[in-house]
């Protein structure tokens, strides 16, 4: 459904929805229909997919989610974030409005307070609980998917599906999504899986947001503003500007920094204007200018999303050159007593590593970098100084995008491509819409600001074309791990197991009629189980019994109603015949008082047991990709004797039971490393480094194999073995039909070994050759992979060192923690 409401009534809402007229009541701003829309859903107890711009207020609905749980004694609500900042943010909100004791928060290394009612998480940590059975999950009502767009992440979105797909009946999804195209596709595939669920669709910024193209230094209108909202037109001056090389115009065209006061660009203006630009090359200003012009048409705070670590470093240092002041003396006053209060407690010369001097003077300027490679600390600290509207102006690369709440007034694009790795592409229209989304902060802006930077061979129409398509498809990339593989079989078995992942949205992307009859053989499963119980007899098994008896009559029927056959196979199915009764009248239910009514509960069983085996078949002969993977996976779990048995007999072995708790990327490398003892007799920092080559990603120039600088004796011999392992089972995949694991990386073991032994901050930055945050980052994933080995290591001693590798790594500025 789309959201639109006509003639409200807020009396009959009051009536008919007295929770959502309440918690409507309470909030700051008016609720939007499609906020209305939302809330009645769940209100009527269904499930919902909001589909809504960034910044339109989508995440207010999973707070009603909240609201609805907290009115009752006992019902949990869970908010899932695809990022541990957001995770953190959310918990800080959350714990504002209900109170640190209602209010918990698990993020894989920070865990407070986890058997709250409300409790803030990274998906994965609810993947975990469902595969555990954690009773955390008791009285679980509502759980909130914020970002549920991930989904479409080819490293982590898996763990999305599967925590939809798991999730018990009872528990309403409230699932949050940017505006993709297929909104209804995605919901159809949640209605069919979890039942009961309403797709709301909004397209309606609450604040408009105006876009302009700055060519040199003027700021011109991308659209004309005479066509219409609908018929929205390129300015025919950009136009005529991209066709002509690059010019510059008449100061009428559009905004100079000339026009002191200004309360903004003029709009309409440019349109109407007749002169033609000459044919002059357009000089592109530099960013302290961008920002000065900006200051002077009321147009910050600003963010400036440069696609690149150093760009966004550079740009800061550009600015301060300048001498660039955004902040009066009562502010930077402000800012020091914000910073330094919440760096309370590092060690000074870390301080001095991290160059924190520098940093805070950027800050006190009201100009700062957020990038992947700043310290955690620092980038909390600035998404709070931007908020209050203390910090002005921020660079960014497009990790801000994410999800974090840091609205701006504008939103500046430098260019309108990336560097993805391998080679420079143009952004996507999600990837504008993303960005673009941070212009325009509710209750404060009456529009939001979108600036493209120009530059030699823009296409003014491409960026228009970006700028009109709010949506972008959410594709699956869903595929079956071993972990989740050996979690399955334990769970479900291996038939179950293969038809719950007919049911994940690849597979309904892939062939969407498989899903409705996965979820029609699911559906008749717990039919069946129903009927068993109703014809459960206590003198004997009343299945086998009424297996008899229907194959009995099967074949009495088909004797009066078959033409000639031979003497040879009458007498046979006579002999059959006999024996059938003989064993019918000596089974003993046979005796039973309450046969013929166990009979009646018998004979819906076989029927509904015939039709679902058809169905079944019927699966068997469709695409079925996604089991199919599945089947290979197990097949490898086989190879290394993970299970064991054949067809829904399999049964996992006790390595396949350490399996089930160890998640990430090279599972099964580790599960075997373990149980060949490959890393026994490793010390503490040995254990850390080797933990850290498992989770770490090189760049792509750097070298992932020699053994230079690497730490010498049991390491370097456990590490040989380690990578002589990985290939034998990439190996393995590959004769499968499976594509395997990177080969691991030993780039970051020096360093990490010397972290763990105590080594000062400085030195191992200077080893890693990394930024603090990168090295935060990994030594985070690290703590991740310590902490499931000191939990599932078979070696008791190994366990140990584990535990002590984590009190090793975790400290200095890894330890740091706002909560």
């Amino acid at each position: 459904m789309t959201a639109s409401r006509s003639g409200y009534s807020a009396e009959e809402d009051a009536r008919e929805h007295p929770h959502t007229a309440a918690f409507a009541a309470a909030q700051q701003f008016a609720l939007d229909p499609f906020q209305v829309a939302a809330c009645h859903s769940l209100e009527r107890g269904r499930s919902v997919l909001v589909a809504a711009p960034t910044g339109a207020g989508k995440t207010v609905v999973g707070e009603f989610g909240i609201h609805l749980a907290m009115q009752t004694p006992s019902d949990k609500a869970f908010y899932t974030t695809p990022i541990k900042a957001l995770s953190n943010q959310k918990f800080r909100e959350l714990v504002e409005v209900y109170g640190a004791d209602q209010v918990g928060l698990l993020t894989g290394d920070t865990n407070i307070n986890g058997n709250a009612r409300i409790v803030v998480m990274t998906t994965e940590v609810l993947r975990n609980m469902l595969y555990a059975d954690s009773s955390a999950l008791d009285h679980l009502r509502y759980v909130i998917m914020d970002e549920v767009h991930y989904l479409a992440d080819r490293f982590r979105g898996a763990v999305w599906e599967e925590v939809i797909i798991h999730l018990p009946a009872a528990v309403r999804l409230i699932s949050l999504s940017a505006t993709v195209s297929n909104a209804e596709e995605f919901g159809d595939w949640l209605d069919t899986v979890r039942g009961d669920t309403d797709v709301i669709v909004s397209e309606t910024r609450p604040v408009p947001l105006e876009q302009h193209v700055l060519a040199g230094d003027e700021l011109l209108p991308l659209f004309d503003d005479r066509s219409g909202a609908s018929h929205q037109q390129v300015n025919q001056a950009l136009l005529r500007l991209g066709s002509s090389g690059g010019g510059r115009g008449d100061r009428n065209r559009g905004y100079s920094p000339r026009d002191r006061g200004s309360r903004g660009p003029r709009r309409g203006h440019d349109a109407r204007a007749e002169s033609r630009f000459g044919g002059r090359r357009i000089e592109r200003m530099d960013r302290p200018h961008v920002v000065r012009m900006l200051e002077n048409a009321n147009l910050l705070p600003a963010i400036f999303f440069i696609f690149s670590r150093v760009g966004c470093d550079a740009a800061v240092q550009q600015v301060r050159r300048s001498g660039l002041r955004l902040t009066n003396a009562e502010e930077r006053a402000e800012i020091r007593r914000v910073a330094n209060e919440r760096m309370h407690g590092f060690d000074e010369n870390d301080l001095i590593v991290l160059g924190y001097g520098e940093w805070l003077d950027s800050l006190e300027r009201g100009i700062a970098a957020h990038h992947a490679g700043l310290l955690p600390a620092f980038k909390e600290i600035i998404e709070v100084l931007f908020k209050r509207k203390l910090v002005k102006v921020v660079f960014a690369t497009e990790t801000l995008a994410l999800g974090i709440n840091m609205p701006a007034r504008t939103v500046v694009l430098e260019k309108m491509d990336k560097f993805n790795g391998e080679a420079r592409v143009p952004i996507t229209s999600g990837e504008y819409t993303q960005f673009t989304g941070r212009a325009g902060r509710r209750g404060i802006d009456v529009e939001g600001h979108a600036v493209v930077q120009w530059s030699p061979g823009l296409d003014p129409q491409a960026v228009a074309s970006l700028a009109s398509r709010r949506t972008y498809p959410l594709n699956s990339s869903f595929r079956p791990t071993y972990n989740m593989a050996v979690n399955l079989i334990d769970r479900f078995g291996r038939e179950r197991a293969r038809e719950i992942l007919e049911s994940s949205f690849a597979q309904f992307q892939a062939d969407r009629a498989v899903v409705g009859l996965a979820r029609k053989v699911r559906d008749a499963e717990e039919s069946l189980a129903g009927y068993r119980a109703s014809m459960a007899c206590e003198y004997g098994d009343f299945t086998e019994y009424s297996a008899i008896r229907r194959e009995l009559t099967d074949l009495e029927k088909k004797g009066r109603t078959e033409g000639h056959v031979s003497r040879a196979i009458r007498e046979k199915r006579a002999r059959k015949v006999e024996s059938l009764r003989t064993r019918m009248k000596r089974h003993p239910c046979h005796s039973c008082p309450d046969r013929e009514t166990h009979a009646r509960w018998a004979e819906r069983y076989w029927k509904l047991k015939r039709e679902t085996d058809r169905t079944r078949r019927q699966i068997e002969t469709r695409t079925g990709t996604v089991a199919r993977i599945f089947d290979r996976v197990v097949d490898v779990l086989e190879a290394v004797k993970y299970v064991r048995g054949t067809g829904d007999d399999i049964e996992l072995t006790e390595a396949g039971r350490t399996m089930q708790r160890i998640y990430g990327e090279r599972d099964l490398l580790v599960a075997e490393a373990l149980r060949l003892g490959l890393w026994e007799g490793l010390d503490a920092p040995s254990l850390a480094a080797m933990a850290c080559c498992l989770v770490y990603e090189p760049r792509r120039d750097e070298a992932t194999d020699g053994t230079r600088g690497l730490p010498r004796g049991k390491f370097l011999q456990a590490w040989d073995k380690t990578q002589t392992l990985w290939a034998q089972l990439d190996d393995l995949e590959q004769d499968h039909r499976l594509p395997g694991t990177e080969q691991p990386s030993a780039g970051l073991a020096s360093a990490m070994h010397a972290w763990a032994r105590g080594v000062s901050l400085d030195r191992v930055l200077q080893d890693a050759d990394m930024a603090a945050g990168d090295f935060v980052r990994w030594t985070k994933q690290t703590i991740d992979l310590l902490d499931q080995l000191s939990i599932v290591a078979p070696d008791i001693a190994l366990a140990r060192t584990a535990r002590h590798a984590l009190d090793g790594v975790r400290r200095g500025i890894v330890a740091y923690s706002s909560m």
